[in-house]
């Protein structure tokens, strides 16, 4: 074998050895906790290192051509078919191929990770669209990640609160509001859902998805500063001015051991922007 030909196989064993390291690095990221740039570096260097093994094992050690053959074949003597009987047995590119395996089946065992975590672990999406970390339960939290109890809302107040565990949970968010019982005309059903006057809404606007974080107090209104929707908090936020066409969902709510406040379930609709659903 000429020292081209060996030069090209290192070449190729390195590139799919960056095809194997990508992939680990694909994996471990993964697992660690999901580092979204190390992923996508980690399956950006495994297919780099794949395609630049390819193009060397092609350009350098298959046959070029073109071939002509110009006369029948001559058979060569004895003494020079046994000089290259050893050159034979040993397959030219053998090293390359070993590395070739070894860098799908690390690319392939990497790909594994996500679509295990999308098949197992993960709900589908049109499940995960549909709910939120809130389960019957599950108490109410506040920022600081301290539970809250009734007297926390005096009334005419706000608050934002989140499911214990999943403060993190940009779908989750939930406004709490203190108004007077009396005042109340939920839709049927919902007469158990609040605790004394005081209501849970999901704080993302049906319109666009933006927060929905200013109160008007007299009115007993919410407002999205976004686009400017406008939503009555005593007849289950729904809206009454601007471009949102759908209630924002209500939180039921119950009282936990200890006194405080929990969630008696999930929203009973998709939260947020609803361009996605089927009105």
């Amino acid at each position: 074998m000429t020292d081209p030909q060996r030069g090209a196989e290192r070449g190729i064993a390195t590139a799919f050895a960056v095809t194997v390291a990508g992939a680990v690095l694909a994996a471990v990221a993964y697992m660690a906790g999901h580092d979204r740039l190390l992923l996508a570096l980690g399956f950006c260097a495994a297919f780099a290192g794949l395609a630049a093994g390819f193009t060397l094992w092609a350009a350098r050690l298959l046959p070029q051509g073109p071939y002509v053959g110009e006369r029948e074949p001559m058979r060569s003597p004895p003494q020079e078919r046994q000089a290259l009987e050893p050159e034979f047995e040993r397959p030219a590119g053998r090293l390359p191929r070993r590395m070739l395996t070894a860098a799908l089946g690390a690319l392939g065992l990497a790909g594994l990770f996500p679509l295990r975590s999308l098949l197992v672990h993960g709900p589908s999406p049109a499940v995960a669209l549909a709910t939120t970390a809130w389960r019957d339960g599950v108490r109410l939290v506040d920022q600081d990640g301290q539970p809250v109890r009734p007297e926390r809302v005096p009334p005419g107040t706000m608050l934002t609160v989140f499911p214990e565990g999943h403060r993190d949970t940009g779908d989750s968010m939930a406004l709490l509001l203190h108004v007077e019982p009396a005042r109340l005309d939920l839709p049927a059903g919902r007469e158990r859902w609040t605790v004394g006057g005081i209501i849970a809404y999901s704080k993302l606007c049906t319109h666009a998805g933006c927060p929905v974080g200013q109160y008007m107090r007299p009115q007993e209104r919410l407002v999205c500063p976004c686009h400017q929707s406008v939503f009555d908090v005593l007849r289950g936020a729904e809206p009454v001015f601007g471009p949102a066409a759908r209630s924002l969902p209500q939180l039921p709510l119950r009282i936990g051991p200890g006194g405080v406040l929990v969630a008696a379930g999930d929203f009973p609709e998709p939260v947020g922007a609803g361009y996605w659903r089927t009105m």
